[in-house]
């Protein structure tokens, strides 16, 4: 898992039919490993838990991101969680 921040969201007008519905949001990894392989920092990540510009967000990459559904969809990256601001 990574922890990235949202800088907003990718309009895509035809996608694989199972990524109809799904929201893709643009992240910037907040530091990027050397084992992680991504143009840059900046990756494409799917959003089913509603991140929005700003958050703090943590994704997972690989194969459990593309079972996110009951059939695998061809994604690298889900958004799992975001981060609460600290206080």
């Amino acid at each position: 898992m990574v922890i990235g921040t949202v800088l907003g969201s990718i309009w895509a007008t035809r996608k694989e039919d199972g990524l109809t519905g799904v929201k893709l949001l643009k992240v910037k990894l907040d530091h990027v490993e050397p084992d992680v392989t991504c143009m840059g920092s900046i990756l494409v990540a799917a959003d089913r838990i509603g991140a929005g510009t700003g958050d703090k967000v943590i994704i997972t990459r690989g194969t459990p991101a593309s079972k996110f559904n009951d059939q695998p969809v061809p994604i690298d990256a889900l958004i799992i969680g975001i981060i609460d601001p600290e206080e």
